[in-house]
């Protein structure tokens, strides 16, 4: 009988399996280096592959954000159309909601409010004296005017004079304003961004066409002795021309006036030929973005407000772009008519020189006021 384990049949079978598991090695490590260099392929391409995206295609959801916009008061209307337009666009592009708390007023009232702790991400404001008092609080860092386009500069008016329906007074000119029988309403400049425009354009009406500083002080003092009530805005000032029933004639932003004809209440004014440029900036305020970690989303809005889209709109409600593409679009072109002379604040001295000629205390608005009360 045979045996099936024969030693050299064993034997002959030992000899082998060297050879044998040399090559299962060989096999296996040449699937290992392939299996790795897969993994390392792998990986640079997920490196490499966009966010990470839902079903619609839109990148993975953001957490909501909130912002917080203070301005002045007559800007509501023109942010009601474009905040939801941003809202939806950044939406759209960054899959993250972005919702709005709204804060209106006086400009003066508005920039004391954020001073003293009222945590606004943006500031649209009256003017850029309102900015700078920001600046000097250390909320904002100074050359926020070269942040944005147009030195910051969102929304532009002109100063305009409504009248009664039919002109009973025929008033058509600054000039007229200062006649005994003539009662003008406005804001006051100590409270209001808006009344401090309409000063300087009084104040201008005279000095830029050849009156110097005693003529222009005087034809302003005599303007004022015929308000019989200075309110804390614009809106107000509104409110007791056309609710009250008070005045022959109110001085306001054209914008205003435009509006009320958008809305079906189109007011009798005129836009006098010698005009004050109505200069509107914007700001992040840096230390409340920094605070909530609201940067990027803030600075997006600020540029998007530069953007043509948002510039129609505002141009929509009474405010003269800044976009140069829609202020050359014929419905604006016909909207907003030529000012014969146009000036701004710099070429009054500059917003800094303003306030300290004008509007400071004790400074000349103070002692005009001084006198009328005593005459």
């Amino acid at each position: 009988m045979t045996n099936p384990y024969n030693l050299s049949t064993v034997r002959a079978g030992r000899s082998q399996w060297p050879n044998r598991l040399q090559h299962k090695l060989r096999s296996f490590k040449s699937l290992m280096a392939l299996f790795l260099v897969g993994l390392g392929m792998s990986g640079a391409i997920a490196a490499c592959s966009p966010s990470p995206q839902d079903t619609t295609g839109s990148t993975a959801k953001q957490p909501d954000v909130e912002l917080t916009l203070v301005s002045f008061a007559v800007t509501k209307s023109g942010y009601s159309r474009v905040i939801p337009k941003f809202t939806e666009k950044w939406k759209q592009e960054h899959n993250q909601n972005v919702t709005f708390n709204q804060s209106y007023g006086g400009s003066g009232s508005q920039t004391r409010a954020v001073v003293d702790g009222l945590e606004a991400d943006i500031v649209h404001l009256a003017l850029a004296l309102d900015t700078d008092k920001i600046v000097k609080a250390g909320l904002i860092e100074p050359g926020w005017a070269n942040k944005s386009p147009n030195q910051s500069i969102v929304t532009k008016s002109v100063a305009a004079l409504v009248t009664r329906e039919g002109n009973p007074k025929e008033i058509k000119n600054w000039s007229d304003l200062a006649k005994p029988d003539i009662k003008v309403i406005t804001a006051d400049p100590k409270t209001s961004g808006v009344a401090r425009w309409n000063f300087l354009a009084l104040w201008g009406s005279v000095v830029k066409t050849g009156g110097n500083a005693a003529k222009a002080q005087e034809f302003v003092t005599q303007v004022y002795g015929n308000v019989p009530i200075l309110t804390r805005d614009a809106r107000e000032a509104s409110d007791v021309f056309f609710k009250q029933g008070q005045g022959d004639a109110l001085i306001n932003y054209e914008n205003e006036i435009l509006l009320a004809a958008e809305e079906g209440k189109p007011l009798p004014y005129t836009i006098p030929e010698v005009n004050i440029s109505i200069d509107n900036p914007i700001a992040v305020v840096d230390q409340n973005v920094d605070k909530h970690k609201t940067r990027q989303v803030a600075e997006a809005f600020v540029q998007y407000l530069f953007t043509p889209e948002a510039q129609q709109e505002f141009a929509q409600v009474g405010f003269r772009p800044v976009d140069p593409t829609v202020a050359k679009a014929p419905e604006f072109v016909k909207k907003f008519p030529a000012v014969k002379t146009l000036f701004t604040a710099d070429q009054l001295g500059g917003w800094t020189e303003i306030q300290k000629q004008f509007f400071a205390d004790g400074a000349l608005f103070d002692q005009i006021q001084a006198g009328i009360r005593k005459a």
